[in-house]
């Protein structure tokens, strides 16, 4: 496989790895989507499968070139490349975008999960009564997570580690949002805003020399809290990487048509049309995260009226269609080539 990879293709491998961590990081947006409709899905899943005890036998070692072909490194490290570095680049652009153009980035996303429906449907032809219970139980599953309350903040770090395996959940399961089910569990802005911030904070002052936040017990916690729920994320991803690998080679059509569902489901979290619901303090002002923007809580979704603001997302879930189309074309091409 990698002898075969071109530069280009290896571009093209870390423009990927941006466009699951741009999704991974917006509620309601599966990257593992994007790994399945790039065509790249069953590769990024068998190399993290590969991530298991034959490998930490090779890597402790020293064998650490064998370690690194074994688990198909070149393609994970061009992947989380592009996916660390869309988390400080393409997904602070989408950040400002959601900010200023909120309905047409959601119309996108609409567009991308139907043209991913229609990408994974058009060439499933095992449809049974199996597939379609499974079917069924994924739309009412996604469709339960998305009208779900979500709960109160909660920094216990076993529940943090928890948090950490189900995050990950997006890259691996296509259809399932990690960051919509952080919202959910109440700790998107703990594990996704606020320890982010303090990490960087914390390295800059090293960086600068200035070693207080030893004393400052705050930042020491958020920190604990950001290891811990790396670690989870960590544990998820090869966890789910084994259980993924194992039914798919099993229960390909099963685990197809549940995708399928889990996708479908997903349509309610990214409507373009909806409210966005802040969370409130005691005394009714907006409760702040540590960067000073609004906590979201939730979505109220509505029916659109028919003016030119509708017409103009209509025309981005066009573009969102399409975008899907084109990674699907190239995919087509890649598979053909290795």
């Amino acid at each position: 496989m990698e002898s075969t990879r071109t530069l280009t293709d290896k571009i093209f491998l870390i423009l990927k790895g941006l466009g699951m961590g741009a999704a991974n990081k917006v509620p309601g947006v599966s990257g593992g989507v994007v790994a399945f409709v790039a065509g790249f899905y069953e590769e990024f899943i068998y190399s993290l499968r590969k991530v298991n005890k034959k490998a930490f036998k090779l890597l402790f070692n020293g064998r650490f070139k064998s370690f690194y072909q074994y688990i198909n490194g070149r393609f994970l490290a061009l992947l989380f490349f592009g996916m660390i570095v869309s988390y400080f680049s393409v997904s602070k652009v989408l950040d400002y975008l959601i900010k200023h153009y909120e309905l047409y980035v959601w119309s996108v996303f609409f567009g991308m999960i139907i043209g991913s429906i229609y990408y994974i449907n058009k060439d499933f032809k095992d449809w049974n009564y199996k597939t379609y219970t499974s079917l069924a139980l994924g739309i009412l599953l996604g469709v339960s997570i998305s009208f779900l309350n979500p709960a109160k903040e909660n920094d216990n770090l076993w529940f943090v580690f928890f948090c950490g395996i189900i995050s990950v959940s997006g890259m691996t399961l296509p259809g399932f949002s990690g960051s919509f089910i952080l919202i959910i569990l109440g700790n998107y802005v703990l594990l996704l805003v606020d320890s982010v911030n303090a990490l960087f904070d914390t390295f800059f002052e090293i960086i600068s020399g200035d070693f207080s936040f030893i004393e400052n017990n705050e930042r020491l916690r958020i920190l604990k809290v950001l290891v811990v729920f790396t670690l989870g994320s960590v544990t998820g991803l090869v966890t789910f990487s084994h259980v993924l690998s194992y039914i798919l080679n099993h229960y390909k059509s099963i685990t197809l048509s549940t995708i399928i569902g889990f996708i479908i489901g997903s349509l309610g979290v990214v409507w373009p049309w909806k409210n966005t619901i802040y969370k409130l303090r005691d005394d009714g002002n907006f409760l702040l995260d540590s960067t000073g923007e609004k906590i979201i809580e939730n979505y109220q979704r509505f029916r659109p009226e028919l003016n030119i603001e509708t017409y103009y997302a209509i025309g981005f879930i066009i573009i969102g269609i399409a975008i899907v189309l084109a990674l699907e074309w190239y995919g087509q091409k890649t598979r053909k080539v290795t």
